[in-house]
């Protein structure tokens, strides 16, 4: 085979060339016209979450929207015509999903539920369970520890019955066969039950489907216990990829979730229940459907027969399982079936694992540490998943969140964190029981974006690939982590042995450990006839003074209130810019004074845009947001928004503006907060501009969040404190020395010159001041403005907004690439500030050549706030 040329990725002769003996790819070649028809919202779009849900396709939606429009369905419970058509299809898409598994009726009931996670919950509730303190042998409820957590969550059931549980460690099941009980215990038929994955959700491992039968055969005991052992296999991951046979894994519980495998309908999955077990079930709960009689006076109640009418409470969601027929034959039609499917996502899980596990750094040490139990060489015993942290070249790993922010800086979709598989999380990254605590006392909880703590991973990257994968995802994926982490020199060598790699059967999986520390990037010099020349920015005036006098009262309250200057060096610090944001996301509105409120500066994120679905929108959805130019009039009392191309228009600065307006509630950041429409001409205005519908609306003034006041320890009157639709804190303060030193960081990566007050629009601030020391505002605990005192609250952690040029809308992935570099694979710039209340009769106004005055804190390290959203300064 010939090798790629230097400098380049293995290409598709060598990906072809590596594939198993009878593999495809691509359906015969059919991939490419299948995505242009079917995925055109993929174009631009490199989607590698998968194992967290498919992606419908566009024949999906049509299908299953005009049998809507051409039928009249009903609710099945009821016995007229509509009714009957609707219980009449529920009962075949049954048939359909036991002949997609290979089963039939006479084997196997189709119980809906809402998903796995409520077909696992339904499991422990009605398993014949014999708890603890009976004359017989009490029941056993063991689980593998690479099990999900709604499996995990079980054992909360059981316990409720007395019943115990016991985990279950991968390896410990493998020594099972010794423990072969005495044959006058062979004869129990106390229940136990055994759960484990078909496929690990964490890793992609495969585990045997032959446990199934030499478990329920005595062959294998998960613990030596004498009893009768059922299994409930965990199909959710594994079915979305690969196909399922129960005429031969004839397991007797498989919870499925639909999404997983078509992508649509969510909401919806199926408890499929082994016939032999069925009558076992107990069910003390009934709902509406399932009662063949019962009486509201007395204790009497007869359930329906059909086990699945029995156990499905309520009115199913009978329009999603019709959605489910035309989704096995679409699912079919564009793949030819579920074995086509698994070939074609391990070949490019096998072709992304090869190239992934040979990238190397010039010192030798990999790029990526993988977490896997096989070598990708066999798809019976692993799935399209590859889980996996980078490295630098000290062997240290980079935070899971920053490569998150990294790969959507590139379009790329994946996944982060635990996957909601803890057990798996712990035994491949080496976390112990006692670390998991740790972590939970410094902040971090499941979900989270904290990623490091004392500098070792608290969950990994997680890429899986479906049925709609191509090639090129997989070299996308594969550029972005050689652009990200390697130079040209790594690149040609690490393409190298790349391409020699796929030539062999097999692929080791050991990736040595690099423990030395991890060294920040020396922090340049700034001198200060620099400083001086880049400090004195351009100022728009607002068209608002306060009286002299009033300016006067200023001055003497600093005099009055200012505190000693606790800091390195004896420079003056001063304001440069103030910048505030009327609306969420939009363009700053600079100016040289301006007063005060309860929530930051006056009319600072008061109003943002949102979506038809009544959702924020901000710059990282829509970059052209930064294009609408918002500014505030107080003498007029109205805020002017202008847009190239469009007139001008105005919105009232009183509250509702004597129109009748309906409160409600609407999201921002995760939060929930009180507003009010902006109405319909300013609406049209900005779905006109932006090109999709959209509104505008505005914080109603009642509303105070306490969902903010994590941020407010330590404050004078922490419940007064209130917050406008800002993200984190009333102020965001960054440091044009800051700002310099990432200059000359990112000037060296650009080629065109960039000027400073650009790089300063980017990072969205409320104040910009001039201290001497690049960073040194986060060495400080609290700053005092004029008669304004504020506590530091925390760095903010940037995203993607700061890629936005916010003159054009353009972006450019270099900046947080560069940030990250700059500052040790951090993303944190800038610092946030909330109001210490002050007890004076001044007006409260910040001003552009106020003197700050910095007390440093005790701790030369800000924490960030701990939120499990990502920060950044819309």
């Amino acid at each position: 085979m010939a090798g790629a040329p230097r400098g380049e990725l293995p290409a598709f002769p060598a990906f072809q060339a590596a594939f198993p003996a009878g593999y495809e790819y691509g359906y015969g070649g059919g991939l490419r016209g299948l995505r242009e028809r079917e995925f055109r919202r993929l174009r631009g779009v490199t989607y590698l979450d998968h194992a967290g849900s498919a992606l419908f396709p566009e024949s999906l939606l049509k299908a299953f929207t005009d049998d809507l429009r051409n039928n009249v369905y009903g609710n099945p419970h009821s016995q007229n015509i509509s009714s009957k058509l609707t219980h009449d299809t529920i009962e075949h898409v049954r048939y359909r999903i036991l002949q997609h598994f290979h089963t039939t009726a006479e084997d196997y009931t189709v119980i809906f539920t809402s998903g796995c996670t409520a077909a696992l919950k339904l499991v422990a509730e009605a398993f014949p369970w014999i708890p603890e303190g009976t004359k017989q042998p009490s029941s056993r409820f063991c689980y593998l520890t690479d099990s999900h957590t709604s499996v995990v969550g079980m054992r909360g059931i059981t316990a409720s019955m007395n019943v115990l549980s016991v985990p279950i460690k991968p390896k410990e099941i493998l020594l099972s066969e010794e423990n072969r009980l005495p044959a006058e215990e062979q004869n129990c038929v106390t229940p136990h039950l055994f759960s484990y994955p078909a496929q690990s959700n964490f890793s992609g491992t495969k585990y045997p489907l032959s446990w199934i039968r030499d478990i329920k055969s005595g062959k294998l005991h998960p613990i030596k216990i004498p009893g009768k052992w059922f299994v409930l296999l965990d199909a959710a991951s594994y079915v979305s990829s690969s196909p399922l046979d129960l005429g031969v894994h004839q397991a007797d519980f498989i919870p499925i979730s639909f999404y997983k495998i078509f992508g649509f309908p969510t909401g919806l999955g199926a408890l499929l229940v082994n016939n032999r077990i069925a009558p076992l079930l107990r069910k003390t709960y009934f709902g509406g459907g399932t009662a063949a009689a019962y009486l509201a006076g007395e204790d009497f109640y007869i359930p329906r027969k059909s086990i699945a009418e029995r156990f499905e409470d309520g009115t199913v969601s009978f329009l999603d399982i019709i959605a489910l027929k035309h989704g096995f034959d679409v699912l079919e039609k564009l793949t030819g079936g579920m074995e086509k499917i698994k070939q074609h996502t391990f070949v490019l899980a096998h072709y992304t694992y090869t190239v992934l596990s040979t990238l190397k750094y010039a010192n030798g040490a990999p790029v990526v540490r993988i977490y896997s139990d096989t070598d990708f060489s066999n798809p019976d015993v692993q799935g399209p998943i590859i889980n996996f942290n980078v490295l630098d070249e000290n062997g240290e790993v980079i935070g899971f969140s920053e490569v998150d922010k990294m790969a959507s800086l590139y379009n790329i979709h994946v996944r982060t964190g635990c996957f909601c598989n803890t057990g798996a999380c712990q035994i491949h990254l080496g976390i112990s029981n006692e670390d998991i605590q740790r972590n939970m006392q410094a902040g971090h909880v499941c979900g989270d974006d904290i990623d490091l703590v004392d500098g070792h991973p608290t969950g990994s990257v997680r890429i899986s690939f479906g049925y709609m994968s191509s090639f090129e995802d997989a070299q996308t994926f594969l550029k972005f982590i050689i652009a990200t982490r390697l130079s040209k020199s790594d690149t040609e060598n690490a393409f190298q042995s790349s391409v020699t790699k796929l030539t062999r059967e097999s692929v080791p999986d050991d990736h040595p450990s690099f423990n030395s520390a991890d060294k920040l990037s020396p922090l340049l010099h700034i001198s200060d006839r620099e400083l001086r020349k880049n400090s004195s920015a351009t100022m728009t005036t607002v068209n608002w003074q306060p009286p002299e006098a009033e300016k006067e009262s200023i001055r003497a309250a600093v005099s009055e209130t200012a505190v000693p200057t606790c800091r390195r060096g004896g420079k003056p610090i001063t304001v440069t810019n103030i910048y505030l944001y009327p609306i969420k996301s939009c363009s700053a509105f600079e100016v040289t004074e301006w007063p005060v409120g309860n929530q930051g500066l006056l009319y600072d994120r008061n109003w943002m845009v949102v979506n038809q679905n009544g959702v924020c929108m901000t710059q990282k959805q829509e970059p052209r947001l930064c294009l609408v130019n918002p500014s505030i009039d107080l003498e007029q009392k109205i805020m002017v928004i202008q847009a190239e191309d469009m007139d001008p228009i105005s919105v009232s600065l009183e509250e509702n503006a004597g129109n009748e307006t309906v409160i409600c509630e609407s999201k921002v950041c995760s939060h929930r907060v009180k507003t009010y429409d902006c109405g319909e001409r300013i609406a049209g205005w900005f779905s006109l501009f932006l090109g999709r519908p959209c509104r505008l609306i505005r914080q109603s003034s009642d509303m105070k969040s306490s969902s903010y006041q994590k941020n407010t320890k330590g404050l004078a009157s922490a419940t007064n404190i209130s917050l406008s639709l800002v993200n984190e804190a009333q102020y965001l303060l960054i440091n044009v020395a800051s700002i310099l030193e990432l200059k000359e960081h990112i000037s060296a990566r650009l080629e065109e010159p960039l000027e400073i007050d650009e790089l300063i629009r980017r990072f969205r601030a409320n104040i910009v001041i001039s201290a001497p020391e690049s960073f040194e505002e986060e060495e400080w605990a609290e700053i005092s403005i004029g008669a304004l005192r504020f506590q530091v609250v925390g760095p903010c952690s940037r995203c993607q907004i700061i890629c936005i040029d916010q003159q054009s809308g353009e972006r450019n992935k270099e900046f947080l690439q560069s940030l990250s570099a700059a500052r040790g694979r951090k993303t944190n710039f800038g610092i946030y500030l909330m109001n210490q209340p002050l007890h004076s009769s001044f007006p409260c106004i910040l001003s552009v050549g106020s003197q700050v005055l910095p007390v440093l804190k005790e701790n030369a390290e800000i924490q960030p706030p701990t939120s499990s959203e990502e920060k950044c300064s819309g």
